[in-house]
């Protein structure tokens, strides 16, 4: 009797403590505090198996027809375990078992002493990882098990079932101790074949072997399980203090007049490139007054330089209009007359002579840069004494012809 209390009270504190010592854990925790759930990957068929083997105590109870007939009084014994098993996610596993013992000791109202042996499949629940998360480097395990299967129980062949609480402390992640209790329900062919005492209690119909074991467990193949990487951890949002709120509000006005001023640059350049969106690449323009007039250049006639009142310097334009020319054109062999203009109706006529000269020297000195020779550029600067052209404008010009 004292040893049936003694599984007993084993097997309730196993769920008590391990309520108690889970409960405190917070190793498996988000940020938030909660405890991390969610799918897992599939393992493979030979990940998370586990093989093991164990020895233990066994004894077992009658209920007769008086009560309570505890085998233990004079019958039990050494048993043996040996198990196949494997978790199929962190919160179940199965596991094939086989438990027996022949014992020596048959008790002083036994004919014959009990042989028993019992090939079992045995449902696994994880209680730990149910309640408290699955935790790869958790140290102790509980796992109550449901168990049913066939045995051979004191010379008869038969079904059995019951159920068990098996402990798995994980000394590394390869080797677990183990501490199996379990109790099973068999039918009763008669063990006894005398009263057990002198009322003549006689037997029940069924006898309920029970037993705690210890052992060894060794892992196989993958050890751990991977959360699922579709699962997104939930974020609780934190409510912003009042500094933050202001923060951020002066950080999107800010931002806000910086948009309006950027719209207005962008619209004033738009303004600014008007009077070029309807140019022609290719095209020959004079700019005046803030207006393009396509000019016709015959194949053979000289080109013309235009440049700005006062100024001896060619703008971006006339210089791309220059390289096209001597891209074509020029040549260490090519000659070319080079004549300056002034318009007359500004500046002296001293000043228009040597803006005249000023303007040659800049067009001979991009031809040299771009390939001809010096000494075959004939130059002249008619400062305004000539105006090859109807307008201001179209008088400030350098002309090359190619001889």
């Amino acid at each position: 009797m004292k040893g049936i209390k003694f599984f007993g009270v084993l097997a309730l504190a196993s769920l008590m403590f391990s309520a108690t010592a889970f409960a405190q854990e917070n190793n498996n925790r988000d940020e938030n505090g909660k405890i991390v759930r969610g799918a897992y990957e599939t393992n493979k068929a030979f990940d998370n198996t586990f093989i093991s083997i164990g020895i233990g105590y066994n004894a077992g109870i009658n209920f007769g027809n008086k009560g309570l007939i505890p085998f233990a009084q004079g019958m039990g014994g050494l048993g043996v375990d040996l198990g196949f098993g494997k978790m199929w996610t962190p919160f179940i596993g199965g596991r094939i078992n086989y438990h027996g013992w022949a014992n020596n000791v048959a008790g002083k109202f036994a004919v014959n002493a009990p042989r028993q042996h019992f090939l079992t499949g045995d449902l696994l629940w994880s209680l730990t990882d149910t309640f408290w998360g699955y935790k790869e480097t958790r140290v102790w395990n509980v796992l109550p098990y449901i168990s049913g299967g066939y045995a051979r129980y004191n010379g008869n062949n038969e079904w059995i079932m019951g159920g068990g609480i098996l402990n798995k402390f994980y000394l590394t992640k390869r080797v677990s101790f183990l501490l199996d209790f379990r109790g099973m329900i068999a039918k009763n062919y008669g063990f006894y074949n005398a009263p057990v005492d002198k009322n003549r209690q006689s037997l029940g119909r069924f006898e309920f072997p029970v037993s705690a074991t210890i052992g060894v467990a060794f892992n196989l193949g993958k050890t751990n399980f991977d959360r699922h990487t579709s699962i997104t951890p939930v974020v609780i949002p934190v409510p912003f203090t009042t500094e933050q709120y202001n923060a951020l509000k002066d950080k999107v006005a800010a931002l806000e007049k910086e948009n309006a001023e950027l719209k207005d640059k962008i619209a004033a350049l738009e303004n600014e490139l008007a009077p070029f969106k309807n140019l022609v690449n290719g095209q020959t323009y004079l700019y005046e007054n803030g207006t393009f007039t396509a000019v016709e250049v015959a194949p053979n006639a000289p080109i013309t330089l235009y440049f700005d009142c006062g100024s001896s310097t060619l703008s971006a334009r006339e210089k791309a209009h220059f390289e096209y020319f001597a891209k074509n054109v020029v040549n260490g062999d090519a000659k070319f007359a080079v004549d300056g203009y002034a318009d007359k109706q500004t500046g002296s006529a001293r000043r228009n002579q040597q803006l005249s000269e000023q303007r040659v020297k800049t067009v001979v000195d991009l031809l040299t840069k771009a390939g001809a020779n010096a000494s075959n550029i004939e130059t002249a600067a008619h400062g305004a004494t000539v105006q090859p052209f109807d307008s201001p404008a179209k008088n400030r010009v350098v002309t090359i012809e190619v001889k």
